[in-house]
């Protein structure tokens, strides 16, 4: 391979005023330069092809443990976990991934400190350090990963696929590793694991083998001139390509033609079809999954699923490959049942065989093949803008599978139609190559076999497919036919002049009925909008009777739109339809061409809503089993949800809500809607390619239909109707404390949030709070993870709830219990205390300017500024200029102001300090939780026993929203 520079037409987005350049170091290390004179954040990635595959036996998730090990610390960089501390000190961050094949290390960080921090990261593939003592901590964050997956059904199914394949080959392997393949059995056979992963990073980690992706503002030379001084060190030992040949399922071993019940942990049935084929990796110009997938999961009338659910048997339908390598992949169609659908499985296969039978009659289809190609190309070449991190991580793993010339386009552009292409795959979509995964909670205690490394119980029988035949034959005959024509299609990509340099959004009109804020995009130059409309509803959040009737009125409404609204979303139109506190919002994202269009339905399907019988049951249904699923959400979730319980007004408990949804039916809904859309307030904001009489013309339309003509079906909010959003104010000194047991009595995971309550949304406290938790983040993460390996969800982060801002500590583990842990979050905040006071002028002048940057740093596309804008209308706060006043706060702020700041409000026994400990116990630390119930309680410490009774209690903080704001424009 030639040194050097290699000019190469790399194919790139119309919109992209990017610069590329592939570079190959003399040590065989492939690099993509990416040149952005607009970035304000740099970043790299480092794609090694080593995976999981590569793990010795025996030695289950030492790829993984490796990736775990190699940020710890370097020979030029010995201080333990500095890198890590640099990146977090200059706004940045990083993290990795181990897949089978490869695994990927990955950074970001502010623009001016982007030298030293490629070369720290360049030094782990160079002479990584990886202590004796490092490496036995890191085992536990490894086991505390796994720990976290145990009890998650997608880990637990993957996991089982796994298992049901050929032991000789590697995608059988359990990847993540636990204390068990990583401790207890080495040692058990004499193994010293430190030994084993410095053979295995010797032995495989190879420059030639590496993708390198850089992404800077600098010049092409400049970068280039960079990565040769950065890289080149990094070893070549010239080592082949990893390969792992054969199918790891195959009939003669009895892995195809089987039905496996599996019990899954969460309520709810789900149908995983699955089968071995030809991987489209080798033919990714010519798309064959992306076709069959298109066909086999749409949405539209006569498509699979729209059968499915008019016969109420199922919520949600994928098609689409699954996992794949250049040597295997798998095609999956993954169903979500509702329970009549559970009943009629035979059916439903019977059905899904039925539509694949359609598509060999029907032939491959050009006029589908083109139109695919013309939505995918519009896509490709119209695509927003993302974070650099989420980029390099992105083209740095295409360029292990793909010839350089399509390094950024991948498998997105499918234009060579090949109908015996496709052919080939759809014939592998037959009833002797498939592999049926059924899981449902009826299962339980039926089942004779439990996959090893999670302990998911299944069962499994054959299937012939002449008992497949017997199934299509009885399937119900229902009028499958191919998708019509898409009149969404975008035609008119022109970009429309914005008559105004608007910075900030204007407040365009306002009546008795509706705001609406404006925004044209005078920075992005794509042909796509964004609609907000948020119907403020007082009846809506009455009772919890009258939340769960306005989340099944907004979940009916998207279900009724789904067909028709499917050909928008697969042309590249998004909508919403989502519940909020105060009604529901409806969001429209994308190409602004056909926007109006379905801006109109949607409003034609509000005003004529109707509650059809059968759809309600089965929206109702899987309401239901939402609600009971929360049980088995995360410990560290359960913790962020009580807390929001504990400080939001207004807020009811997901056990009120169940225990009313079953009493709900068909006639209270019917009722309701007409009585919530009585009286609405609609808050707007429009924004993106579409003018201002437009988005004028768009809120009027909607305007006249709710609340003007004959009949209108609207009223506006009298003044003491306009909804607020409260938060409880607590008190000064005093520290309150929530225990819980976790929901789920399986689960060994314990988790604290450690919340620091500070004030009310203003500019100068707000920077002092940031800051803060800027300079202690990693100190934080560095101490309570992995120096006291107390968990591996282990976060320091703020918290914002409507204006009213703290920070909080996440913490999750099965090693301690949430009181230990809370003592350790002081403990930690006590050892933090003389870091601030020894920190150097130098340093806090660093950290200042960090923080700047990442405040200044631009939006990357309209969906992400409309967010931001959008979150400052529904808080009420309107500070629409919050990043340019915050800055101006930050240049002035000194030291000691810091110093005093973390003095009042977050040193332990600080006089002004407010602390929020939420703790939810794990079946591990269940005698803790029921001694603290019998301790005398702290002096200054509340112990919260009944949190709507606390809450009535307690005073609030004033409601920025439904107040005049304050609006600097």
């Amino acid at each position: 391979m030639a040194v050097g520079r290699e000019d190469v037409e790399i194919l790139k987005p119309r919109i992209d005023k990017r610069e590329y350049r592939r570079i190959v170091l003399r040590n065989s290390l492939q690099v993509l330069l990416i040149s952005d004179l607009d970035t304000d954040k740099c970043a790299a990635s480092m794609n090694v092809g080593v995976g999981s595959f590569c793990d010795p036996d025996g030695i289950e998730g030492l790829a993984h443990f490796l990736e775990h090990m190699l940020f710890y610390a370097s020979e030029k960089y010995p201080l333990e976990d500095s890198y890590s501390k640099y990146i977090t000190e200059h706004g940045g961050s990083t993290n990795a991934f181990t897949a089978s094949e490869m695994t990927n290390y990955y950074f970001d960080v502010n623009s001016d400190c982007f030298e030293e921090a490629l070369d720290r990261f360049a030094q782990f593939f160079i002479k990584p350090l990886m202590s004796a003592d490092a490496t036995m901590r890191e085992i536990k964050a490894v086991d505390s990963e796994n720990q976290k997956n145990l009890l998650s059904d997608a880990w637990r199914m993957n996991q089982l696929q796994k298992h049901l394949s050929l032991e000789s080959h590697p995608y059988h392997k359990f990847s993540t590793g636990n204390w068990d393949t990583l401790d207890v059995r080495p040692k058990a056979k004499g193994v010293d694991i430190r030994q084993e992963l410095l053979k295995f990073y010797e032995d495989k980690y190879s420059a030639n083998l590496m993708h390198l992706v850089v992404y800077s503002k600098e010049s092409l030379d400049k970068i280039q001139c960079l990565v040769e001084d950065k890289f080149q060190e990094i070893r070549n030992s010239d080592r082949s390509r990893f390969q792992f040949p054969g199918q790891p399922c195959t009939s003669e071993h009895l892995q195809l033609q089987i039905l496996v019940r599996a019990v899954p942990i969460k309520q709810g049935h789900k149908l995983r079809i699955v089968w071995p084929i030809t991987p489209s990796i080798l033919h990714y110009k010519e798309g064959p999954c992306r076709y069959l997938g298109h066909l086999i999961g749409h949405e539209g009338e006569g498509s699979l699923f729209y059968v499915l659910k008019k016969l109420g048997w199922a919520t949600g339908l994928f098609a689409g490959e699954g996992v794949w390598t250049s040597e295997f992949s798998f095609f999956n169609v993954v169903i979500d049942l509702t329970d009549a659908g559970q009943d009629r499985m035979q059916d439903i296969v019977g059905l899904l065989f039925k539509y694949i039978q359609l598509l060999q009659q029907s032939g491959v289809c050009k006029w589908i093949f083109d139109e695919l190609s013309a939505v995918c190309e519009t896509g490709f070449h119209y695509q927003d803008k993302i974070s650099p991190i989420d980029y390099v991580v992105n083209i740095s793993s295409n360029m292990q599978i793909y010839p350089p010339k399509d390094w950024l386009v991948g498998s997105l552009l499918p234009l060579d139609f090949n109908p015996a292409i496709i052919q080939k795959i759809l014939n592998e979509l037959s009833p002797e190559n498939v592999r049926i995964f059924w899981e449902s909670k009826k299962f339980e205690g039926l089942t004779d076999k439990v996959e090893p490394w999670y302990g998911t119980a299944y069962s499994i029988e054959k299937v012939s497919s002449s008992t497949i035949q017997a199934w299509m034959s009885s399937a119900p005959n229902e009028n499958l036919h191919l998708p019509a024509p898409n009149v969404f299609i975008p035609k008119d990509l022109s970009i429309k002049n914005a008559q105004e340099e608007v910075k900030f959004p204007v407040l365009l009109r306002k009546s008795s009925y509706s705001k609406l804020w404006y925004k044209p995009d005078t920075v992005f130059s794509t042909p796509k909008a964004y609609v907000k409309i948020d119907f403020n509803c007082p009846h809506a959040g009455n009772s919890p009777e009258t939340e769960v009737l306005a989340d099944l009125f907004a979940q009916l409404l998207v279900d009724y739109l789904n067909e028709y609204a499917y050909y928008a979303r697969v042309a590249g139109l998004l909508y919403g339809i989502s519940h909020t506190d105060s009604g529901f919002e409806v969001t429209l994202v994308g190409y602004n061409h056909k926007l109006k269009i379905l801006l109109e339905t949607i409003i034609d399907k509000i005003v004529k809503f109707e509650v059809k019988p059968d759809r309600f049951s089965v929206i109702k249904e899987m309401v239901i089993k939402d609600y009971q699923n929360f049980k088995f959400q995360q410990p560290y979730q359960q913790a962020m949800y009580y807390c929001s319980l504990i400080l939001k007004d207004q807020t009811r408990s997901w056990v009120e809500r169940l225990d009313v949804l079953p009493h709900l039916n068909v006639e209270d809904l019917t009722k309701f809607a007409p009585m919530m859309l009585s009286q609405a307030f609609l808050e707007c904001y429009i924004a993106g390619n579409i003018e201002r009489e437009e988005a004028e013309t768009m809120v009027q339309h909607v305007e006249d239909v709710f609340f003007k003509g004959p009949n209108p079906i609207c009223r506006p909010l009298f003044p003491s109707q306009f909804l607020t959003n409260r938060v409880v104010k607590l008190e000064r000194g005093m520290n309150y404390c929530y225990s819980k047991e976790g929901l789920n009595p399986s689960d060994e995971n314990s988790a604290l949030v450690h919340y620091i309550q500070v004030h009310q949304d203003d500019f100068i406290l707000n920077v002092k709070l940031q800051l803060f938790a800027l300079v202690a983040k990693q100190p934080a993460f560095h101490e309570l993870r992995s120096v006291e390996q107390l968990g591996y969800i282990t976060v320091l982060m703020q918290r914002n709830d409507s204006g009213i801002c703290g920070v909080q500590f996440i913490i999750q583990s099965t090693v301690k219990g949430p009181a230990h842990i809370d003592s350790r979050v002081e403990a930690f905040l006590k050892m933090f205390e003389s870091k601030l006071y020894e920190m150097t002028n130098d340093e806090f002048k660093s950290n200042v300017n960090a923080l700047i940057d990442m405040k200044l740093e631009k939006h990357k596309n309209l969906r992400e500024e409309s967010r931001f804008y959008w979150r400052e209308i529904t808080d009420g706060t309107l500070k629409f200029d919050r990043r340019e006043a915050e800055v101006a706060a930050l240049k002035k702020l000194t030291q000691q102001e810091l110093i005093e700041f973390f003095n009042e409000n977050v040193k332990v026994g600080a006089t002004r300090k407010k602390t929020l400990s939420v703790q939810v116990h794990g079946n591990q630390h269940l005698a803790e939780y029921h001694s603290q119930k019998s301790e005398a309680v702290k002096p200054n410490t509340i112990q919260i026993d009944d949190i709507f009774s606390f809450r009535r209690s307690q005073p609030l903080y004033g409601s920025f929203r439904g107040g005049i704001g304050h609006v600097k424009l």
